[in-house]
């Protein structure tokens, strides 16, 4: 007779520090913080949104109004004379959440777009913005970031699993 005897010691213990792992994901929270912060910024040099459709170019007088105030010529979609927005992408993780996204004001036009004139006018009575500005989504997850977020949760509780 074969006998066989199965002692879950290790298991358990393996278990534990998979539980104690997860009491506390803030450092998961950062490394997927992490990444989706790096996943944007490489969007922003492409120019697409998180769903590969590419950003609407900007118009000939958004361009002419860059070249005239000194600005250069700054052609590519999102990238405005500081270039901050594309820089300026950050991430807060806590235990419960990550938060990723800009402080930067105009941070929510350029994701949803804005009318002419939405926000009222100037003191000198132009609209503010002057033109259309159409929606040129900068922040999300594609598919693949999807994948890569999955990926690192599978990393972080498979390093305390086999620890």
């Amino acid at each position: 007779m074969i006998r066989l005897v199965f002692n879950p010691t290790a298991l358990v213990a393996r278990l534990g520090r998979v539980k104690e792992r997860l009491a506390d994901p803030t450092p998961l929270h950062e490394e997927i913080g992490e990444y989706v912060i790096e996943a944007t910024k490489a969007r922003f040099r492409i120019g697409t949104a998180p769903d590969g459709t590419k950003w609407r170019p900007k118009q000939p007088a958004t361009i002419a109004r860059y070249k005239a105030r000194g600005d250069g010529n700054k052609t590519q979609p999102l990238i405005g004379p500081s270039g901050r927005l594309g820089r300026e992408v950050n991430s807060l993780a806590t235990r419960d959440q990550v938060e990723i996204g800009s402080a930067l004001e105009y941070s929510g036009v350029m994701q949803g777009g804005a009318a002419r004139g939405a926000f009222g006018s100037d003191s000198r009575g132009h609209p503010l913005p002057w033109g259309n500005i159409p929606a040129r989504v900068w922040l999300g997850l594609s598919d693949t970031d999807e994948h890569h977020i999955i990926d690192i949760a599978d990393e972080y509780v498979g390093d305390a699993f086999t620890e």
